[in-house]
């Protein structure tokens, strides 16, 4: 038997066994997606390998058209479209079940990042329920590729750090770059006929997308940051890295005497090495703003603290210490009280 009639009986024969267990192709998409995120959180050795092949096969997705053609020019071998539709779907459960987790971490639920998360929940949910992606997402072609270009965007965001220890801000700016770019097609079928007027609107669409994107950028959870241990402490042994008696509540003169030490263990790709702040904020208005640098690879996250003694003299209220990185996405937040 020829090559090219093996292959040919190969993909009818996986196409045919895929059609028969469809519940299979969901089941190792979510399956393999979380396997990946516990790989990369228990041997970071493995990150960049799983990382760079979530890429590749987002490569794979958008050539897949181009390179069916020429595989059935060049060789003859005619892939069955039932097995790339569940070969697309596969790629997109596997992405989502393999970033979700990395979002679920590092999400501050009470803050605006809870919507981007959730978003990604549904998306992973329509992955799943075959009459959902295939009988309502597919055939409308601007929301399917829109939900492709979402996918591809958070896979980025996560991808990124991990592979070329680029920082949030960067990591940011290239995925939600691409991501507008894939985005294109998609907002093209908006407009009814094809000319110079509907070229300029989706241009200026687009525009409005990469505009949005960051400017809500700071409801974008930071994928690959997130909080592995914090305190508010007034006494900190600097030999030990270790902060004393964790507090929720101070008084006023407890606080004057001796300020707080505002500590958090960070965990970060690695050789990943990025600039965060402490936003200290009293009552909602920030009363200021301390940098720090952190270095990725430590395993119980790289452990930072500011030192805050210049509080105002009517300092009584709620207090937040926020974690933020340059380009404003919140990693965490602390917490205490000051009382008389």
């Amino acid at each position: 038997m020829s090559l090219k009639s093996r292959l040919s009986s190969l993909f009818e024969l996986a196409s045919r066994l895929i059609r028969r267990y469809p519940g299979t192709v969901a089941l190792f998409g979510f399956c393999s997606g979380l396997a990946s995120f516990v790989l990369v959180e228990r041997q970071a050795g493995l990150a960049k390998f799983i990382a760079a092949l979530m890429l590749f096969s987002w490569l794979w997705l958008m050539l897949e058209k181009s390179l069916r053609t020429g595989l059935e020019r060049r060789f003859g071998w005619k892939v069955p479209p039932p097995l790339l539709r569940y070969v697309t779907q596969m790629v997109h459960q596997e992405s989502l079940f393999f970033i979700i987790p990395f979002f679920f971490i590092t999400t501050t639920w009470n803050s605006g990042q809870a919507a981007f998360t959730v978003m990604l929940g549904v998306a992973a949910l329509v992955s799943l329920v075959d009459p959902l992606y295939y009988k309502w997402l597919a055939p409308r072609r601007w929301v399917y590729l829109a939900f492709h270009a979402l996918t591809l965007f958070a896979v980025l965001l996560t991808a990124l750090p991990i592979i070329f220890h680029l920082s949030t801000p960067q990591s940011y700016l290239w995925a939600l770059g691409i991501a507008v770019v894939l985005a294109l097609p998609s907002l093209s079928g908006l407009f009814a006929s094809s000319n110079w007027k509907s070229v300029l609107g989706m241009l200026a669409l687009a525009a409005v997308v990469g505009l949005a994107g960051w400017v809500g950028r700071t409801w974008v959870p930071p994928a690959t940051l997130w909080l592995t241990d914090v305190a508010v402490t007034m006494t900190f042994d600097d030999a030990s890295r270790e902060p004393g008696n964790r507090l929720r509540e101070i008084s006023s003169q407890q606080l004057h005497s001796n300020g707080l030490y505002a500590f958090t263990a960070i965990n970060a790709p690695r050789g990943l090495k990025e600039r965060i702040y402490h936003e200290w904020t009293h009552n909602g208005k920030r009363v200021d703003r301390i940098p720090l640098d952190i270095s990725g690879g430590r395993q119980a996250g790289y452990r930072a603290w500011t030192h805050k003694r210049n509080f105002p003299k009517q300092a009584e209220g709620k207090w937040r210490v926020r974690v933020m990185t340059e380009a404003g996405q919140m990693i965490g937040m602390l917490r205490f009280e000051v009382v008389e």
